[in-house]
This record gives C-alpha cells, sequence and structure tokens, in this order.
C-alpha cells in the first residue's frame, strides 16, 4: 500500500523546503511525490494539511487547513493537486509509468460522470498513449482541463471521449505550462504591443527606420556578448539582418538548422545540425579535463521527438489568442533546455523570442525589440532564470564522462525537457518586454530626435563634414558633453575656445535640460 504521509525531512527531493511541523502533513503533489519517490524536480512551491484553521504560506510551503485534508488514496491527492495546485505534467507523467493502469481505471468506474475523474482519465491516456478498458463517457458536462485562474490556458479541442476541453497550450511531444502570476497578469494588462504601437504613432518614419537599424545591430552584438564573443562587425550585421526577417519564414527544424549555419560560420571544428553526441554547458575541470556540468542537455536519440513537439507547439499556440509574450518564452526557452546543436544553441534561442512576437503580430512592423541588450544588462538574472530550470534536473541525471571529455547520458531523460514549470522564465521575459517597450525604444527615439537637433546646430555654426559631425557628437556622449583634451588636441586641433563653448553649452540645453 502506497504511503502518502510521510514528512518533508525524509525525502532529498525537499531539501529546499522548510521541514514541517508535528500534526503537518503532506498534501497533493507532495504526497504524491514522496509516496513513490517520483524521480522529477521539486516544484516551485509543494501543498501540506496544517493545523491552524486559516491558509498559511511557509517559504515553498502552502499550508491548508485540516478541512481540505484529502483521503490517504491515489485518488484522493490526485484530486486535490488538480483543484488547488493546477497541472504539474512531469509528476503526472512520473506518477504514471509507476502506477497499475487499473487504479486509474478504478478511479473512473467509481466516478464516472466525476469532473475530476474524467480529467485524470483523459491525462493518462494522454500522457501514457494507453488507452483503458473503458467505454466513452456518456454523462457530465464538458469540463476544462487547465483551471485558468491557475495556469495560462491554450484555445480548448473537445475530447469526446472523456467529455474533457483540453485546453492545454502544447502537445504530448512537448507541453511547458505557466502558472498564473500577480505580476504575469499585471503586465498582460499592460497591453505593451499597443504601447509600442503608440510610441512609433508619434515617431517620424525616417527616424523609426534609424532607430530599427540602430537597435537591430544593438541586439545582435549583444547576443554574440552574452555568449562572450566578439565577431568582426561584418557577422554582427549578417546576424542583424536575419533578426530583421523573424517571422517571414516558416519555422522548422530545417529552418532551425539553417539559423545555426548563419550563427556558425566556421563549421570546420563543429558538426553542423543535430547532436549525435551528448551535450552540456559549463566548464571542465582543469586537471583532468572531466565535465563540470551547470546544465546538462537532451539526450541525441531524443532530439527528433523534442524539436518536432516543440514545432507542433509552435504552431498550436500561433493558431490560437495565446499571450504572444508566454507564447515566446515557452517556445525560446524550450528550446534552449534541449539544447540541440553543438554550438549556436544561445543565439537560436535569442532569436525565437524575435520570431514569435513578430508572426504573433506583437512587434509593429519595420522594428526590432532590442531584448538581447537588454538581456545582456540584465545578465545575472538571466543565468538565474536559466539555472532555475537546469540546478534542479542534475541531479535527477546519470551521466558518465566521454573519451572526449563530453557527457553520456545513462538513464531516461525527455521527460525532463518535455514538462516544465516556464514561470519564472515568462516572468523574466516579460520583463525584457516592458523594459525594452518602456524604456529602450522610446530613449532610442528620443536620442535621435536630440542627435539631430545637435547635428543640425553644429552644421550651421562650423562648416564640417557629416563624419567628423558625428565623430564629435559622439566624443561628447562619451565625456558628458564635454569635448576631451585629447579631442581637443588631435581630431579638433583647429576649432576655437570659442567653438567649442558655443557646442558645448548647445549640448547641454538639448541633452541635460531637454530644450
Amino acid at each position: 500500500m502506497t504511503v502518502y504521509n510521510q514528512k518533508s525531512g525524509n525525502i532529498k527531493v525537499f531539501h529546499a523546503f522548510p521541514a514541517l511541523e508535528e500534526g503537518e502533513t503532506y498534501a497533493g503533489y507532495a504526497a504524491l511525490i514522496a509516496g513513490h519517490e517520483l524521480p522529477v524536480p521539486a516544484p516551485d512551491t509543494l501543498c501540506a494539511i496544517g493545523t491552524k484553521h486559516r491558509k498559511v504560506e511557509k517559504g515553498r510551503w502552502h499550508l491548508f487547513t485540516p478541512r481540505h485534508k484529502p483521503e490517504e488514496t491515489l485518488q484522493g491527492h490526485l484530486t486535490f493537486a488538480l483543484k488547488y495546485e493546477g497541472l504539474d505534467l512531469a509528476v503526472l507523467n512520473a506518477l504514471f509509468d509507476d502506477i497499475d493502469p487499473q487504479e486509474v481505471a478504478n478511479i473512473v468506474r467509481a466516478e464516472p460522470t466525476g469532473a475530476y475523474s474524467r480529467r485524470i482519465w483523459f491525462l493518462y491516456e494522454w500522457l501514457t498513449e494507453a488507452t483503458l478498458e473503458l467505454g466513452d463517457a456518456q454523462q457530465g458536462n464538458f469540463v476544462p482541463l487547465i483551471n485558468d485562474s491557475l495556469q495560462y490556458a491554450a484555445a480548448p479541442r473537445d475530447s469526446k471521449r472523456h467529455r474533457v476541453r483540453n485546453n492545454l497550450p502544447g502537445t504530448r511531444e512537448f507541453c511547458p505550462l505557466i502558472r498564473r502570476t500577480e505580476k504575469l497578469d499585471q503586465y498582460i494588462a499592460m497591453n505593451l504591443s499597443q504601447a509600442a504601437v503608440d510610441h512609433i504613432g508619434k515617431t517620424h518614419a525616417d527616424l523609426l527606420s534609424r532607430a530599427a537599424a540602430f537597435l537591430l545591430l544593438k541586439d545582435s552584438k549583444a547576443s554574440y556578448t552574452i555568449e562572450g564573443e566578439a565577431p568582426p562587425h561584418n557577422r554582427i550585421e549578417r546576424w542583424g539582418k536575419i533578426i530583421g526577417e523573424a517571422g517571414q519564414r516558416k519555422l522548422d527544424v530545417d529552418e532551425l538548422e539553417y539559423l545555426q549555419s548563419i550563427v556558425i560560420a566556421d563549421s570546420r571544428f563543429i558538426m553542423p545540425g543535430l547532436r549525435i553526441e551528448g551535450g552540456f554547458v559549463g566548464d571542465h575541470d582543469r586537471t583532468t579535463g572531466m565535465p563540470m556540468p551547470v546544465h546538462i542537455s537532451a539526450r541525441p536519440q531524443d532530439l527528433e521527438s523534442l524539436l518536432s513537439g516543440l514545432i507542433e507547439t509552435y504552431q498550436l499556440l500561433g493558431k490560437s489568442d495565446y499571450n504572444a509574450v508566454l507564447m515566446a518564452a515557452l517556445i525560446a526557452f524550450g528550446f534552449v533546455f534541449i539544447h540541440p546543436f553543438e554550438d549556436g544553441n544561445g543565439r537560436i534561442h535569442r532569436y525565437l523570442f524575435h520570431h514569435v512576437l513578430a508572426e504573433k503580430g506583437f512587434v509593429p512592423k519595420g522594428l526590432v525589440f532590442p531584448v538581447s541588450a537588454v538581456i545582456l544588462e540584465r545578465i545575472d538574472d538571466y543565468r538565474q532564470t536559466l539555472e532555475h530550470f537546469s540546478k534542479p534536473r542534475l541531479d535527477l541525471i546519470r551521466w558518465r564522462p566521454t573519451e572526449k571529455n563530453n557527457v553520456e547520458v545513462l538513464n531516461e531523460t525527455i521527460g525532463l525537457y518535455r514538462y516544465f514549470d516556464a514561470t519564472k522564465q515568462a516572468e523574466f521575459f516579460f520583463e525584457c518586454v516592458e523594459e525594452t517597450v518602456n524604456k529602450t525604444l522610446p530613449e532610442e527615439v528620443d536620442y535621435l530626435t536630440k542627435y539631430d537637433l545637435l547635428n543640425d546646430f553644429i552644421k550651421n555654426y562650423i562648416d564640417m563634414p557629416d563624419k567628423l559631425v558625428d565623430l564629435l557628437i559622439r566624443f561628447l556622449n562619451q565625456n558628458n558633453g564635454q569635448l576631451s583634451k585629447r579631442a581637443r588636441g588631435k581630431e579638433f586641433h583647429a576649432m576655437t575656445d570659442k567653438e567649442v563653448q558655443a557646442i558645448e553649452n548647445k549640448y547641454d540645453e538639448i541633452f541635460h535640460r531637454g530644450e
């Protein structure tokens, strides 16, 4: 008989959670993970039954009141989880692999019209691809699979067999989920897409075109910088051009491989296309050369299934009204966690942000959001967002080093990349989009407006070539509106003190006092 009421101190997977106190017991997913010793990452939060008659949060625990206590059965804890915690497909997938199918069939037979029993039935058959010996449901209203007060749902597709509306934002092969949070609801309510359109509507077409060109290069350069690379300018321009075309071509595996060929100019030292060996992100021990991974990539034999699932999910969400920023987070972070290529994954991951936003019509035509530039400014938060996925999974992946000092994964891991909670990633990406729309884009347009004012003043004041005027303004920007002694002694030695003073005063008027 499965025991569902163990204490948290006995289970390694709950090591980051505070210990439960006397009288407090597991509920929902916590009970299922502990009772079946499921090899899954611990969810961000778990539930337990407390001793107080009010709900309490204790670290990552949500303590419910004694009246919420479920029956100590598979059905009791599954029902509690679906009702109060939403769907955790990673837990459910591992659970259904561990139990006898008859346990699920018995739940359905006991409550053939029950809303939760039918959801459990659907989830079992959907995840396992096995059909239970049960006749199709004949009664009961169609019920949504995802409770949209707990998680963000996609457009529903009816399953007549279970009388369930499948509103999962993905397919069996790839289906991350995002919890509904106050932060995400606030960002969605900002209607950032319209805010971007409003900014552009106030901007002259020529000015917008110049801003877009600059932001394109800025984003391309930042994406390489994040990877610790400083390629020649022509490579930055070439990748910037590709970013500018985001959303215009069909996204499939061939397209992803084409993007890799653009990112990696010299493929002599890597094998292009999908990996045929293991992969990891991290360092090597200086003495032994042993891998020291901070992230282990999906196994090469799983890549075809994972990527086809990612593409199908992208197509599914693209046809629905699923929020564009949430969709971009699911697809782009899902891709980089799978890490299908030997090299180029990070830059393609950030390209996918652009692609999804452009194709969903979030980004106004002629404009690229420099999200990579914003990510670069928030690089520590970005790394923590990536580690939030990778770190809990390292303990669940068994691997050994290869002769090439790579990693070879020894256990089944595909579920770790198919089903994950992308809430932290979605919140981070929405923060970047909000900063881009409300700060980066207006600041660039504002800068160009002021640049033009100073440019016109200098040309009317001194007969100077365009290139030299541009250099002068850049030098002033670099030195807070003052022309350095070095510049005055070299490039601008012919200028008089009076001319320099006049231009510095005008710079101060335009850039510092906003005149």
